[in-house]
């Protein structure tokens, strides 16, 4: 199965807790005024690439200490039934790997005379969606069938917020699983305390810089200021229409 996405990125540590694999979907009709990521909206886009293949990076990732996947757009949920093999896949490479990691440390343990459970470790997948519940399809709703929690709604520049990993105040943290819950429940009401944005240089055939996160109102056009002021043009930013 292939998925048309807008690119990948590790480690990624601005979309969730921990160091992370960032997937970002291709196409999005809701094109909410103010995203910061226009260049995801067009469905024609992007990459195509198959679902194995973001799996391989996945596997790579988990090896490198990956503590989560993040899926975001771009609107994964436009391209539901890759979205549901990407999660499903990527949750039974997460629990292979949980369960060798457990086994090893089983083996030690019991050689020690004792044992260890637990039922919220390993890395967690998170999927951020412009829809609310209650907008979802039954095939949208079972793609999200592996999520640990899901971020929902869909951004609205004239209620900024300074919730960690939210653009907007009406977007919510929904954990649905009890390693969803360990993980992202503490956060629900937690404002941002350290850096909201991650800058990535690309150095391929023209240099580009790339950002990773969610910013707080105003900070795209104050970065676009002090790059002049450093001599810095950017050009095509994708936050400007």
């Amino acid at each position: 199965m292939d998925v048309r996405i807008g690119g990948t990125h590790f480690p990624l540590e601005t979309l969730g807790p921990g160091r992370r694999l960032g997937v970002w979907f291709q196409g999005c009709s809701l094109a909410c005024a103010g995203c910061m990521s226009r260049h995801t909206w067009n469905a024609r886009g992007g990459t195509r690439v198959s679902v194995p293949a973001l799996l391989e990076l996945w596997g790579e990732a988990l090896e490198k200490g990956a503590e989560g996947l993040t899926v975001s757009g771009g609107e994964p949920l436009q391209q539901p039934d890759a979205l549901a093999g990407l999660l499903a896949g990527a949750a039974g490479l997460r629990d292979e790997a949980a369960g060798l990691r457990d086994g090893a440390e089983g083996l030690r343990d019991g050689a020690e005379g004792a044992s260890t459970a637990g039922g919220t470790d390993g890395a967690d997948l998170l999927v951020y969606t412009g829809y609310e519940p209650e907008e979802l399809t039954e095939g949208q709703k079972a793609a999200l069938r592996h999520t640990d929690a899901v971020i929902t709604g869909r951004f609205r520049v004239a209620e900024p917020t300074g919730l960690v990993w939210r653009g907007s105040a009406n977007q919510r943290i929904r954990p649905r699983t009890p390693r969803g819950v360990a993980r992202y429940a503490p956060h629900q009401e937690r404002e941002s305390t350290g850096a909201r944005l991650q800058a990535v240089v690309d150095t391929g055939a023209a240099v580009g810089l790339r950002l990773y996160g969610v910013p707080l109102r105003g900070e795209l056009a104050q970065l676009e200021r002090r790059s002049k002021e450093a001599g810095v043009s950017l050009s095509d930013p994708s936050w400007r229409p």
